[in-house]
């Protein structure tokens, strides 16, 4: 008889030890490309602080992270408040707090979690149940789960549970394309062009993506490798690794053609003086004809990847 996928119906991931459930958590932030990701539930005495890691942000600087991982049926208040107050009573120094739960948190416990925290100076908390924490694991780290639900043991120590994740040696073609489908999850090929639009570090974006896609080193804006992904020289299908090609084909052409605005004055900075600002004036048809070659860089892509879901505005 076929052997019946597990990953049909929704995860019980209450059918798996605490341990396993940090395993698999840590596994993900990894994969989701957070670095110094450490594991201070595995040592022992983590007051309230489960997983540390520097998380990466498109809009932003980087910043150091708190994971407590609750593998319950619900987050209670009282759970809440008491790994809030542990975690602020311990010595790590972070910006923000997530709380991860196998079972759903209803928007009412959010609120008044959110209230503590922001009570006790907590301002960046965010709370992930198991319906969310599955959604996340299922655009880039389906692999992950499927192991995690197939019985495959996880590595104990952090160490090589972060090679475990970073390994994509065996990926098949659409796991490959689910790692290399994040680059794209930024504001420069969310935000329309229009006449007058925010591009923050649009064009350190468009490189970034090009080089990723084409050598699997993913970077920050500054230029620090974030992690390794697979590139589209690891896909096998000859129909998914032309779609990528062309993908990048034409977030080149994009860059091609946002460098002529600029040199043409059909693209022009704000004024205001300012090198950083993202502020720029677009005459329409260059806003248009930027518009559609973006989206046709991602409409390639989803050719190749039809799960993906960056789409323009």
């Amino acid at each position: 008889m076929p052997k019946i996928s597990k990953l049909v119906q929704r995860i019980h991931f209450e059918d798996f030890g605490g341990p396993e459930f940090e395993r698999l958590v840590f596994a993900y932030h990894v994969r989701a490309g957070w670095t110094d990701v450490a594991w201070y539930g595995q040592a022992g005495g983590d007051h309230g602080r489960d997983i540390v890691g520097v998380e990466r942000l498109d809009d932003g600087p980087p910043r150091r992270s708190v994971i407590q991982c609750v593998n319950r049926s619900s987050l209670t208040q009282a759970k809440a408040e008491h790994d809030i107050q542990r975690l602020l009573s311990s010595p790590t120094k972070f910006e923000a707090l997530k709380f991860v739960t196998r079972g759903a948190v209803s928007a009412s416990r959010r609120d008044a979690v959110q209230k503590f925290a922001k009570a006790n100076g907590i301002n960046n908390l965010s709370i992930w149940g198991g319906a969310e924490l599955e959604e996340h694991l299922r655009l880039i780290g389906e692999d992950l789960l499927k192991r995690f639900c197939e019985g495959e043991e996880f590595p104990d120590k952090a160490a090589e549970l972060t090679r475990f994740a970073e390994d994509f040696a065996g990926l098949s073609d659409m796991d490959a394309l689910a790692q290399m489908a994040i680059v794209f999850d930024r504001p420069a090929f969310r935000t329309p062009f229009q006449q007058e639009c925010s591009l923050h570090a649009f064009r350190q974006a468009i490189d970034d993506t090009i080089s990723a896609l084409n050598t699997g080193i993913w970077r920050t804006r500054e230029g620090d490798e974030i992690r390794r992904i697979p590139s589209l020289h690891h896909l096998r299908d000859r129909h998914k690794k032309t779609s990528v090609s062309r993908s990048v084909q034409l977030v080149d052409q994009l860059r091609r053609a946002f460098a002529s605005g600029l040199r043409d004055k059909t693209i022009r900075p704000c004024g205001c003086g300012n090198p950083d600002c993202p502020v720029f004036t677009v005459d329409s048809d260059v806003a248009v004809r930027l518009n559609q070659i973006r989206s046709g860089a991602l409409a390639a892509f989803r050719d190749a990847y039809p799960k993906f879901h960056v789409e323009v505005g």
